[in-house]
C-alpha cells in the first residue's frame, strides 16, 4: 500500500471516529435530529410528551412541529437555558399551563400556529423577556384570559390573527409591555371594560373586522404610551360614553373606515394626553348631538371622507367640534349618507340653510338664553297685567 492511500485510509477512519464521537457526546431523542449541539428537529415523530430531559442542554433552534403532545406542562422546557427559537407548530395542543415557557432567558421566538389550542390561559406565557416574536396564529383561540402575558416584555410582534376570538376579557393584556406590534383577529364581538388595562408601551394596536354592538365604557382604561391605537374596517356599534375614558399617552388614534350607529359621546380631556385624532372613511348613521363630543389637548384633528346625515342636525355637525372651527373645508371633504337624494354628495354640495334646525337644538338655543329675554318677557307682562287678567277672565 503506498503512502497515498495510507493517508487516504487514515483521513477516512479519523472521519468515522468524529462522527462517532459526537453522535455519542449529542444525547438525542430517538426521534430527533440532531443536526449538532444547538440544532434539533423533531417533527412528524409521533412524541406524546416533549422529551426536554433527553435533549442536548445546549441547543439553541428546537423545532416539535406535527407531534402528538397535547399539553404543555408548567416549566416544560425547563434547563434549555440557551434556547432561542422554539416551534411547536401544527401539534395537538389543546392546554397550555402557567408559565410554561419560564427558564428560557434567551428565547426570542416562539410560534404555537396550527393547533386545537381554544384558551390562552392565566399566565401561560407570563414572565417571558426580550421575546422578538410570539406567534398564535391560526389556533382555535376564542378566548385570553387576564394576565396572560404578565411581566413579558419588549415583544417586537405579538399575533393572535386567524382565530375565532370573539370576546377581548377584562385584563387579558396586563402586564404586557414594551411591544411593537399587537395585531388581533378579525370578528371580535366583545371587547370588556378595561380589556387592555395594564397594557403598556406599544407601537401599534391594530384592530380590524370587528363585529361590535357597542364600544362600551373604559374600553381603554389602563391602556399607556401607544404609539398607534387603529381601529378599522369595523362594525362599532354605538361608542357609549367613557369608551375612551382613562387611556393616556396616546400618539394617534386612529378611527378608519367603520360604521358608526352613534356616537353618544367622544371625550378627550388634556390629562389623557392624545396628541392626534383621525377620522376617516366611516359611515356614521346618526350625527353625533351637542355636547357629546370634546376635543381638549389635541395637536392634530383630521376629519375626512366620512358620510354623516345631512338632517336637522347638520348645523350642530357643522359648528361643533369635529369642524375644527372650519365648516367649509369640513364641509368640502366629508359627505351626505342621507337622505337618500344626497347620499354621496359633499356637505358642502347642497344648500345646507334649506334644512331646517332639529326642534331640540331650538329649544336648548332658547334654554341658553340671555337673562335679558327673561327681563323683557317680565317687563311685557307687567306693563299689560290688566289686558292679560281681562283675556283670562273672557276664556
Amino acid at each position: 500500500m503506498d503512502i497515498s492511500s495510507v493517508m487516504l485510509l487514515r483521513m477516512v477512519v479519523a472521519l468515522v471516529c468524529a462522527s462517532l464521537a459526537i453522535a455519542v457526546a449529542i444525547p438525542c431523542p430517538s426521534q430527533c435530529i440532531c443536526l449538532s449541539q444547538a440544532q434539533v428537529l423533531c417533527n412528524t415523530g409521533g412524541l406524546i410528551e416533549i422529551p426536554v430531559n433527553k435533549l442536548p442542554p445546549t441547543v439553541e433552534h428546537l423545532s416539535l412541529t406535527k407531534n402528538n403532545f397535547p399539553l404543555i406542562r408548567s416549566d416544560a422546557f425547563n434547563g434549555l437555558r440557551y434556547l432561542k427559537k422554539l416551534s411547536l407548530d401544527g401539534n395537538n395542543i389543546s392546554v397550555i399551563k402557567p408559565f410554561a415557557f419560564r427558564g428560557l432567558p434567551k428565547l426570542r421566538e416562539l410560534s404555537i400556529q396550527h393547533t386545537p389550542l381554544t384558551t390562552v390561559a392565566q399566565f401561560a406565557f407570563a414572565g417571558l423577556q426580550n421575546v422578538t416574536a410570539i406567534l398564535l396564529g391560526h389556533n382555535k383561540i376564542h378566548k385570553v384570559e387576564g394576565y396572560a402575558f404578565a411581566g413579558t416584555s419588549n415583544v417586537r410582534l405579538l399575533m393572535l390573527n386567524s382565530n375565532p376570538l370573539h370576546k377581548i376579557e377584562t385584563s387579558a393584556f396586563s402586564g404586557l409591555t414594551v411591544v411593537e406590534h399587537l395585531i388581533l383577529p378579525s370578528g371580535i364581538k366583545i371587547i370588556e371594560p378595561d380589556a387592555f388595562s395594564g397594557l403598556d408601551s406599544v407601537g401599534l394596536i391594530k384592530l380590524p373586522y370587528m363585529d361590535l354592538t357597542a364600544l362600551r365604557p373604559h374600553t381603554f382604561r389602563g391602556l399607556s404610551h401607544v404609539h398607534v391605537l387603529q381601529i378599522q374596517d369595523s362594525d362599532l356599534g354605538a361608542i357609549q360614553p367613557a369608551a375612551f375614558e382613562g387611556m393616556t399617552h396616546v400618539s394617534s388614534l386612529k378611527l378608519l373606515n367603520n360604521k358608526i350607529d352613534s356616537i353618544q359621546e367622544l371625550k378627550f380631556m388634556s390629562e389623557s394626553k392624545v396628541k392626534s385624532l383621525k377620522i376617516q372613511g366611516n359611515h356614521l348613521l346618526e350625527t353625533p348631538l351637542q355636547g357629546s363630543i370634546f376635543l381638549d389637548g389635541l395637536e392634530h384633528l383630521s376629519v375626512v371622507e366620512n358620510h354623516f346625515p345631512c338632517d336637522c342636525h347638520i348645523h350642530s355637525l357643522l359648528e361643533g367640534p369635529l369642524a375644527n372651527g372650519s365648516s367649509g373645508e369640513f364641509a368640502s371633504k366629508n359627505y351626505c349618507i342621507s337622505p337618500l337624494h344626497f347620499n354621496g354628495r359633499t356637505i358642502s354640495s347642497i344648500n345646507v340653510h334649506n334644512i331646517g334646525r332639529c326642534n331640540d337644538e331650538i329649544l336648548r338655543d332658547n334654554w341658553d338664553a340671555p337673562a335679558r329675554s327673561v327681563t323683557v318677557y317680565n317687563s311685557w307682562i307687567g306693563r299689560n297685567i290688566f289686558t292679560v287678567a281681562i283675556m283670562c277672565l273672557i276664556r
